[in-house]
């Protein structure tokens, strides 16, 4: 039983949000309220906790996802502060992968913001059950019931609101519990530990009442047994009405929203509260589940510690020069110097040191069991997205999905020491970030770094100079084209080689077929078994996808075709797998040539906000780039102009946007689609 007991008192969450809505600052007062550290670090300060990252420090903004753990009356809350900037979405996109709850954090200025949108999609995604906290109900401008309506407008949420706020902008004073229809006000001289609970003020007591009755009113409409009563005008018992609400959250139904001001140090013992009662531990969420490694079966892992290991590696780090991987246990138990089997690698990995986490510290324990998020150093060749098990009960969890680069930079080393290294340094780079990819150009012999966005790369540059002491040059941003063709071309070619003694042949006739942007590369092969064994198909498609890698426009990758394989020539004992690789590139070569291919430009959606008295100017800014305005909304004081616009004409844009709107514009842009240059 106490094993049981233990489960259902974990909290797995992630604190999740657009850039600056608060996100480290709400998880710096739990830390603190919470007895985990014993001084609020502030964001502004650069002394956030978990902003430990010289970079982070110097930006005030979270780059990579911190883990920490803490406890709250009888339960430990094991937490994940990810990033708000789109830059980093792999960071989020990641640790939503293996947490039960999340707390999504808004501005109460800025409401709904556009990587708010993002990140509650991904969230949706792996079916992570949410609350939300309106943060900033103390600054100029914050509307508390203005950011719930934008809720339901861009989340399709059904919040249910759970607290009030006593007070607005500079007045704002505390919150009302509408649960137990108390007021709690906190005194500023005591850094937020000290609050009154005391009757609600005449003067919120109506409003209170209202609101209290469209909280009974929501469940309802989600559950019958609680209609019933409210139908019946029965009196609805607290624990009663804490239950569904918890049920409900589990279920998706609904989004119970509190509300406060972080750095005012105000709401976040109720925020608490809310993570205990309403979010799900390990036990309440369906059993995850894998499949047999050989058989494909489908396998539950039941969050019990007596069941067989299944553990998915959801992030590794480069740590003081030593891997360290972090790893969410989803049942059985870890045991420190005992091994683990990787599926996918078919390898046994030695489990040197199991670490619990808190930001950038760590603390040795013996073993860990099923719920825990924790630190493993001893992997060598496991990287993210894998799966540990037992030997004798394989399991392969599901993989995770990452986004491709967009943008791509040349670096070159600056002295031949740097040389040594620069190749070891991003390799490490890679093995910790899977939207970062290096290239060789072999016609100049430069590395090309891509990754996500400018921001992506700026840090990983610094971190390169900082943490490895590596000195580069940078080169200007390259965009990550595609290519494509423009017309049906049909071809054939012949490969007749003698290699080392023996003598290869193959004919392959082959026609490439243009589609639809976002389509993809196909392949398919319309020739029988007597014209070309089946056994030759597969290095025939090896052979075309390879050629498609490299388009004969520019260079780039080919998307958007389909190879049909049409006929060929096989000769008995000449016929081999290389010659069939071999000659499938070289029609696919010759056909892209004769194809008409042209160049895709990757195109970004854009969001500005900027105060109306500049949308002129940004406007105007924005058609000079090429871009398309598909929507201007106004939110909040400021407008909203929702634009596609051409990555190339991208770089630069933010110092060029703070230059027309006097640094009061911001803007977030992401991957859309390609489209012909």
């Amino acid at each position: 039983m106490k094993q049981k007991n233990h489960i259902k008192n974990i909290r797995n969450i992630g604190i999740i949000a657009h850039i600056d809505a608060g996100k480290t600052t709400v998880t710096e007062r739990i830390l603190y309220y919470t007895g985990r550290s014993h001084k609020i670090g502030e964001v502004h300060d650069g002394e956030a906790i978990m902003d430990w990252m010289p970079d982070e420090q110097e930006r005030g903004i979270t780059i990579t996802s911190a883990v920490t753990t803490c406890r709250w009356k009888e339960s430990e809350i094991q937490i994940i502060d990810t990033p708000g900037h789109v830059d980093f979405t792999i960071e989020v996109e990641r640790s939503l992968r293996v947490l039960d709850g999340a707390i999504g954090v808004f501005c109460a200025v800025g409401g709904v913001e556009p990587q708010s949108e993002t990140v509650w999609r991904q969230a949706d995604k792996y079916l992570v059950p949410k609350i939300a906290f309106i943060n900033k109900l103390d600054r100029v401008g914050a509307s508390f019931f203005g950011t719930i309506e934008m809720m339901k407008e861009r989340l399709h949420a059904n919040p249910l609101i759970l607290q009030l706020p006593v007070g607005s902008e500079d007045d704002f004073a505390g919150i009302i519990d509408l649960i137990n229809m108390k007021q709690i006000l906190w005194k500023d001289d005591t850094l937020g530990e000290t609050y009154i609970t005391e009757d609600i003020h005449r003067d919120f007591l109506e409003t209170a009442e209202e609101y209290r009755e469209k909280l009974i009113e929501t469940i309802a409409e989600v559950y019958d047994d609680i209609m019933e009563d409210y139908l019946s005008e029965n009196p609805i018992a607290t624990g009663r009405l804490l239950a569904a609400i918890r049920r409900a959250t589990i279920d998706l139904k609904l989004v119970p929203v509190l509300c406060g001001s972080a750095l005012r140090n105000k709401g976040i013992q109720p925020l608490l509260d809310a993570i205990v009662q309403f979010l799900p531990s390990p036990a309440d969420i369906p059993p995850i589940k894998g499949v047999h490694p050989t058989t494909g079966e489908i396998i539950e892992c039941k969050a019990e510690d007596t069941a067989p290991l299944a553990a998915l590696i959801f992030k590794v780090a480069m740590t003081e020069g030593r891997k360290l991987s972090y790893v969410r246990i989803y049942s059985g138990k870890m045991r420190t110097k005992e091994d683990a089997y990787n599926p996918s690698r078919k390898t046994n990995e030695k489990l040197s040191r199991i670490l619990t986490m808190h930001a950038n510290k760590r603390e040795r324990i013996e073993s860990a069991a099923a719920g825990s998020i924790v630190g493993v150093v001893g992997l060598k060749e496991s990287s993210t997205g894998e799966t540990l098990c037992s030997i004798d009960h394989p399991v392969l969890l599901e993989k995770m999905e990452f986004y491709e680069p967009v943008i791509s930079v040349a670096v070159e080393p600056k002295t031949n020491a740097d040389q040594e290294k620069l190749d070891q340094v991003l390799e490490k780079f890679m093995a910790e970030d899977p939207t970062l990819k290096l290239k060789k150009d072999e016609d100049t012999g430069q590395s090309i770094l891509s990754g996500m966005g400018e921001l992506h790369l700026q840090v990983i540059i610094s971190r390169m100079q900082r943490e490895f002491k590596t000195n580069v040059n940078v080169g200007k941003p390259q965009v990550v084209y595609r290519e494509t063709i423009e017309k049906e071309s049909e071809t054939s070619a012949v490969f007749d080689k003698e290699i080392a003694g023996q003598r290869h042949f193959a004919k392959i006739s082959l026609k490439l077929i243009p589609l639809e942007r976002g389509s993809e590369n196909r392949f398919k092969s319309e020739v029988d078994n007597e014209v070309i064994p089946d056994i030759f198909i597969p290095a025939i498609e090896k052979g075309v996808m390879e050629a498609l890698e490299s388009g004969a426009f520019m260079g780039y990758p080919v998307v958007d075709v389909e190879a049909v394989i049409t006929g060929g020539l096989h000769k008995e004992s000449l016929g081999t797998e290389l010659a069939y690789t071999v000659s499938a590139s070289m029609a696919c070569k010759t056909a892209l040539a004769n194809g008409e291919s042209f160049l895709l430009d990757p195109i970004m959606d854009v969001e500005v906000f900027v105060p109306e008295a500049f949308i002129g100017d940004v406007i105007g800014d924005l058609n000079s780039r090429h871009g398309k305005i598909e929507s201007i909304e106004h939110k909040m004081g400021a407008q909203v102009i929702k634009a596609i616009v051409p990555l190339a004409y991208m770089f630069g844009y933010s110092t060029s946007l703070r230059s027309a709107t006097q640094g009061r514009g911001t803007f977030t842009m992401q991957f859309s689609h390609f489209d012909r240059c």
